[in-house]
């Protein structure tokens, strides 16, 4: 009985509630929103006004969706918003 290391050319399979290597999970998603929420209320604390504060955020958050739609090729970022759309659409 001979065990062989993995392959090189087949990546391991992630466990089950494991996030991929690359890929942005809950963890991360929760880290950016504290960041984010820290960033406006430092800011606000410093005296700048709320609407150069929105601003300043959400020039990040397109950022940051450019940059995913670049990465991921836009499947995931265009089912997000096709998404958004219909629910807004019906109402909920």
């Amino acid at each position: 009985m001979s065990h062989q290391p993995p392959s090189l050319s087949t990546p391991a399979s992630p466990a089950a509630g494991e996030v991929p290597a690359g890929r942005l999970g809950p963890t991360h998603t929760l880290i950016l929103l504290i960041a984010f929420l820290a960033l406006g209320t430092v800011l606000f604390v410093q005296g700048t006004p709320i609407g150069d504060i929105l601003i300043l955020l959400g020039g990040c958050g397109t950022l940051g969706a450019a940059t995913l739609a670049a990465v991921g090729g836009g499947r995931w970022l265009m089912a997000v918003f096709v998404e958004a759309a219909v629910r807004s659409g019906a109402g909920k």
